[in-house]
């Protein structure tokens, strides 16, 4: 039988591990945030620990504070650890932090076709558990879909995507970091290439790659259907490990942007 409960395995490492520190900590980094309305429909947000990428990735949820419409999240991050292909869920009901228990969508995960239940791949994951404590910080009632991504086409994703849009009350989050280990302009430079890969999608037929971005599977995937739905992009963040917690001989590249639907944004 399957755990009913994936408990918290990088409490301690990429975040505090006990709940008051942890709630404090949350509360501060979006408190130095500003929400820039209106509602997005989408995130890109990384996923390192909180010294170094919370301050971005406070900047991307500070834009769901007040969004009590919300009830479901479709969380999509890298899987580091177990080798995939396409997309696997926990197979648990439950998602623990030390803050509390976020559920997971069953139904939703359950309408999805072609899905791996692989408990190994997210025992250990970061990716999507990091992301969690801001999520029961802003939409605190909100079910979660969890999906690990191997690699695949951007298509598989977009149409799992695509699956799940539902209306105002679905939210999106694409859990991916920039470029890795590399000296600090040169790692600038290099994000600012990805960067605009994002504001301004090219032909359908390029992708990035896991050396501009290494949740780049999710972020293809919601470039797919993004320009499908004609959704604009914004970039709310653009900074690395060198300038928040870091030295500047070996970086990783943090951004965040928000997506939204149809005229509700304005041009980036």
């Amino acid at each position: 039988m399957q755990p009913a409960t994936r408990l918290p395995a990088v409490a301690g490492l990429f975040y505090p591990r006990e709940p008051e520190v942890l709630a404090d900590t949350v509360a501060h980094l979006l408190a130095s945030a500003a929400p820039v309305p209106p509602f997005p429909k989408a995130l890109i947000v990384p996923h390192a620990g909180y010294i170094y990428s919370g301050p971005i990735a406070a900047s991307a949820y500070a834009q769901l504070q007040g969004a009590s419409h919300i009830r479901r999240v479709v969380l999509i991050g890298p899987a580091h650890r177990v080798p995939l292909y396409g997309l696997a869920s926990p197979g648990v009901s439950l998602l623990r932090t030390p803050l509390g228990d976020s559920v997971v969508d069953l139904e939703a995960l359950a309408s999805l076709p072609n899905i791996e239940v692989s408990p190994r791949a997210h025992a250990h994951e970061h990716s999507l558990e990091v992301q969690l404590p801001f999520l029961q910080k802003v939409v605190p009632h909100a079910q979660i879909v969890p999906l690990l991504a191997g690699w695949t086409a951007p298509a598989v994703v977009g149409q799992a995507l695509a699956a799940l849009w539902g209306g105002p009350e679905t939210v999106i989050v694409i859990s991916s970091d920039l470029s890795h280990y590399l000296p600090y302009l040169q790692g600038q430079q290099e994000d600012r290439h990805t960067t605009e890969l994002v504001l301004h999608p090219p032909p359908k037929d390029e992708v990035l790659s896991p050396e501009q971005a290494c949740g780049c599977v999710g972020i293809n995937g919601l470039l797919w259907v993004a320009r499908q739905r004609h959704l604009r992009c914004r970039l709310l963040d653009l900074r690395s490990s060198g300038d928040t917690a870091g030295d500047k001989a070996h970086v990783v590249g943090y951004a965040a942007f928000s997506f939204y639907e149809d005229s509700h944004a304005e041009p980036s």
